[in-house]
């Protein structure tokens, strides 16, 4: 498959972001992908670099339920553009509770499944606790290229979800994400190799750029086979990142070289 990664800044207005996601979708197409992956809540600037309690900006108001006309501007370029997307947005249940949530939407705009955030960060500049809620599941997602899982930006930085995902068969693992120039940058890249090549998986990390208040997002969007080997990176400005993946390749790696099938969780804590 053809993914394309659309490493994006994100203005205040939802609309703005809207039309930004909308053209990516129909570049991407143009370019023959067959998905696009964008960066972490890509309808806002990152509200969560401020605690809820001192906070310029209205984080309730980028809230959206599963059929706010944002996401439905999504799936219509999906079906117009005959492309699947994966966006992230800030979703609310109909409880209530809102979710860091990537979707995954098909060729003809149908919602396949989501993923939100499992687990939930609390430090400087990353105060997701105090608008995030905690997903209760790490999913599998079927497409019709392959079985794709969601590791949401934080979620990265704990092995058992991306193993978790492989042990279920995700021949692909997408990450958006909200990468800072002040954190570890190539620590965060040997990140994603390692991860890659220790569970035999293709990886597909979006991250967003531009500086907002204190932060100055990295970009430097990233494509891994599953021998952990960099087929395609980005640099740190807007750009639509295109590769080519074989996602059977995932499976023939496990079978060339079973570590999955060769644990012995009987020993782990």
């Amino acid at each position: 498959m053809r993914i394309a990664l659309a490493q994006m800044s994100m203005g205040t207005a939802i609309a703005g972001n809207v039309d930004t996601s909308v053209a990516l979708i129909a570049q991407a197409a143009d370019r023959h992908a067959d998905m696009i992956v964008f960066p972490e809540i890509q309808y806002s600037p990152f509200f969560p670099q401020y605690p809820a309690s001192d906070t310029p900006l209205d984080a309730a108001g980028y809230a959206m339920h599963i059929d706010d006309p944002a996401i439905q501007a999504i799936r219509e370029a999906c079906k117009a553009n005959r492309i699947m997307a994966c966006p992230n947005v800030y979703l609310e249940h109909d409880d209530g509770r809102r979710y860091d949530t990537t979707l995954v939407i098909d060729a003809q705009g149908r919602v396949l499944g989501m993923q939100g955030m499992v687990h939930i960060a609390q430090a400087e500049r990353f105060y997701e606790r105090d608008y995030y809620t905690p997903d209760d599941a790490i999913r599998v997602i079927g497409t019709p290229f392959g079985d794709i899982g969601v590791c949401v930006c934080f979620d990265r930085h704990y092995p058992e979800t991306i193993r978790t995902l492989a042990l279920r068969g995700a021949d692909l693992v997408i990450i958006p994400t909200a990468n800072t120039s002040a954190e570890p940058e190539e620590m965060f890249l040997q990140e994603v190799r390692v991860q890659a090549f220790q569970n035999s998986v293709n990886i597909a990390m979006c991250n967003r750029v531009g500086v907002e208040d204190a932060m100055r997002f990295d970009g430097r969007s990233v494509v891994v086979g599953p021998d952990g080997q960099v087929i395609a990176m980005a640099g740190e400005e807007p750009e639509l990142l295109v590769a080519d993946l074989d996602l059977a390749a995932a499976k023939a790696m496990r079978d060339a070289k079973p570590y999955t099938r060769l644990r012995r969780p009987e020993l782990y804590v």
